[in-house]
């Protein structure tokens, strides 16, 4: 194809991308040092509209460290309709760490698994990947870099990590070798380009983007599972009774939320002089109470130690990629508390039992979920989650508590009375919920609520618990 007929069919499929907004692209670029990565994506750039285009070529920042590993690549996701460019991205993140034994064999394989799951959940929302390994003889190699050295204008480029690659040809050209091998996928396979002059490679770059752009948005795909242990039993709802036969006396209540709180204080500054992220996650049926627990929660806290995130529907922002990127760019830095009023596992409740989610999408959740979750714990995080559990008789009369007193009436919506109408399907969605995302480290908490003061204390007493045993294991 010529050049120019190249550049225009590339420009109109990029503009119809952005017209259509039905899907993104990720190019992304990898491979041995000096092989003009750097200037043909300067060229491609200027082929497109920069409007709809992002180029990233990552350092990690402190703040990003601070987090775990992903949330650096999965806040850049492009939204639909846009193009991403990443120049090494996760892959030579891989690639350089293990080549500079950052990373041991056995995490290198660990790496290479995550990366199969990342692009798998991509590709599952939509994301289409086009993935090239940019080569160079070890001869070529040296040459390019003594040329580039010997020229003043360019001898910027050449610096000791170039070098350094250099050294580690032969090991990164085998390790490079091992990565396509195992992150190769019909929907984000791999084109190795040898070295050229940046302008014959670039018509290879622009096609391999413009088959991306012109083909038809794929079906979703199964995301790889993952294999995280079950845990024998998981609670459910179907095997607890919420309610009580006596109301806790409000001031054994008093005294003992009093004597939890103080404990809470000491293990939240605990963690964050420790550097702990935490988590903690509030799900439960309506009127269960759940503000009201993150409200005794929060009471022992120091309010700039913790973000509260109340979750309800996507924002246009946040329906402009995939569904877990709202909550990965929540996550809380280290030494930080994040509260999740509601949460990911919207996805296979209210989504699943409305049909705001298709069967395909809230099935393929629950393996997102556990990776999601895997991989806070992998950065050390803690992470609780709480399920607020109500009777229906409890729940009705909190309703109509609320209709008949004005300051709490904005707490009851016509979807409140509308989920109430279909109990029993909630219950079937929140027991597979259970069965399917109950782990080791991220095990669920089912409290019993018809006395609202035995399940605020059941909270904080739940947190304390995981807080005490997770800096005990870090002594």
């Amino acid at each position: 194809m010529k050049q120019d007929t190249l550049r225009y069919r590339l420009l109109e499929a990029q503009l119809e991308l952005a017209r259509r907004g039905d899907r993104a692209v990720v190019l992304l670029l990898t491979g041995h040092a000096v092989t003009h990565k750097g200037q043909l994506v300067n060229r491609l750039n200027h082929w497109l509209d920069n409007r709809h285009t992002e180029v990233h070529a990552l350092a990690p920042s402190g703040e990003e460290q601070a987090r775990p590993y992903w949330w650096r690549y999965w806040r850049r996701v492009p939204e639909r309709g846009r193009v991403g460019i990443f120049i090494h991205g996760w892959h030579g993140d891989a690639l350089f760490a293990r080549a500079e034994r950052r990373l041991s064999a056995g995490a290198f394989e660990d790496r290479l698994a995550r990366i199969r799951e990342f692009e798998a959940e991509l590709a599952a929302a939509g994301v289409a990947l086009v993935k090239l390994w940019m080569d160079i003889g070890r001869h070529a190699q040296r040459e390019r870099l003594q040329a580039l050295q010997a020229d003043p204008a360019l001898a910027w480029q050449v610096g000791p990590v170039e070098w350094q690659r250099h050294v580690q040809h032969a090991a990164i050209q085998a390790l490079g070798r091992r990565l396509r091998d195992a992150t190769e996928v019909p929907y984000a396979s791999w084109q190795r380009l040898a070295l050229r002059a940046p302008d014959e490679q670039l018509p290879r770059v622009g096609e391999a983007l413009l088959d991306a752009l012109e083909a038809p948005a794929a079906s979703p795909r199964p995301v790889v599972a993952s294999s995280l242990a079950a845990l024998p039993e998981a609670p459910a709802l179907r095997h607890t009774d919420p309610e009580v036969a006596r109301r806790l006396d409000k001031s054994r209540y008093r005294e003992r939320l009093a004597a939890a709180q103080a404990r809470l204080a000491i293990n939240a500054r605990e963690a964050a002089r420790r550097r702990l992220p935490v988590v903690i996650v509030f799900e439960g049926q309506d009127a269960a109470g759940k503000g009201g627990s993150i409200h005794r929660l929060t009471a022992a806290l120091d309010a700039r130690q913790y973000r509260v995130h109340r979750i309800a529907a996507p924002s246009d922002e946040e329906t402009l990629r995939p569904w877990a990127w709202r909550f990965w760019r929540r996550l809380p830095a280290d030494g930080r508390i994040a509260i999740f009023d509601r949460s990911w596992y919207g996805r296979v409740l209210v989504e699943r039992v409305e049909a705001l989610a298709r069967p395909d999408e809230w099935q393929r959740a629950f393996a997102e979920i556990r990776q999601f979750e895997q991989q806070q714990l992998e950065h050390g995080g803690v992470v609780i989650k709480l399920f607020l559990a109500i009777s229906k008789e409890e729940q009705l009369r909190r309703f109509e508590a609320r209709a008949a007193t004005p300051h709490k009436r904005h707490k009851l919506t016509d979807e409140d009375w509308r989920n109430r109408e279909r109990w029993d399907d909630y219950r079937l969605a929140i027991d597979e919920m259970f069965a399917a995302t109950h782990r080791h480290g991220a095990e669920w908490t089912l409290v019993g609520c018809d006395d609202k003061r035995r399940a605020r204390l059941a909270v904080i007493d739940t947190v304390n618990a995981h807080l005490e045993a997770r800096l005990q294991s870090s002594r």
